[in-house]
């Protein structure tokens, strides 16, 4: 297990108490789940590694590293609450372990994980957002292993249905103004995300469109991040 994710990183946030030792151990565990292909102890690692690169555009980057623990702490692909679940998770997770309003901007980045639009001025929630949109800007390859694990994990999914929502999801990311708002990554990684997405999703459409389109019920849009 990386050192990211070890119990003297988290405890340099919520303390060293046997009340952290357990609620660290019940995180990792959720990390952990078997079902989980992309959002698995690797992509926490790797966003709460960005999170340390950017962390001087935070005012507050604890409250960003706590929030990167927590994102996507609840994770199951047939429910589209798992975002705020996230949220609540941690507020009843650090409640003692950490100050009162900390814990409210820990809650408050974990739900802008859900669409990932933040406001002019949000430099926390730009810091946390840029490292979970990090992989759209990964090399093709890299980026196509991110979309297969995704795939994976709406195993239960037929395939018209999941091509559906994943077309939604790019289409959102898409729209945005700005995948990425903190300039010291947004010149390099915006052009590179945008491409990978645009090739995805172009084949996506053309998937559906020799299938005929999508129908049945409808089902929780695939992650992005």
């Amino acid at each position: 297990m990386s050192d990211l994710v070890g119990f003297e990183a988290w405890a340099a946030l919520a303390g060293d108490s046997p009340t952290s030792r357990t609620e660290w151990a019940a995180v990792v565990r959720a990390w952990g789940e078997p079902h989980r292909r992309y959002h698995d102890l690797a992509h926490l690692a790797a966003v709460l590694g960005i999170v340390d690169r950017l962390a001087d555009d935070a005012t507050d980057p604890a409250a960003v590293r706590l929030a990167a623990w927590y994102h996507d702490v609840v994770y199951d692909p047939r429910r589209n609450d798992n975002e705020a679940s996230s949220a609540g998770r941690a507020r009843a997770g650090l409640r003692g372990l950490v100050p009162d309003e900390r814990i409210a901007e820990v809650e408050r980045l974990v739900l802008l994980t859900a669409g990932h639009a933040v406001e002019p001025g949000d430099a926390n929630g730009a810091v946390l957002c840029d490292a979970d949109l990090a992989v759209l800007a990964s090399p093709p390859e890299s980026y196509a292993a991110y979309a297969s694990a995704v795939r994976e994990e709406y195993g239960h999914v037929p395939d018209e249905l999941f091509t559906a929502g994943r077309i939604a999801v790019l289409e959102q990311l898409l729209a945005l103004p700005r995948l990425y708002r903190l300039p010291v990554v947004a010149g390099t990684w915006e052009p590179r995300a945008r491409a990978n997405m645009a090739a995805e999703l172009s084949l996506l459409r053309a998937r559906s469109a020799s299938a005929g389109g999508a129908s049945g019920p409808a089902i929780p849009p695939p992650a992005a991040g």
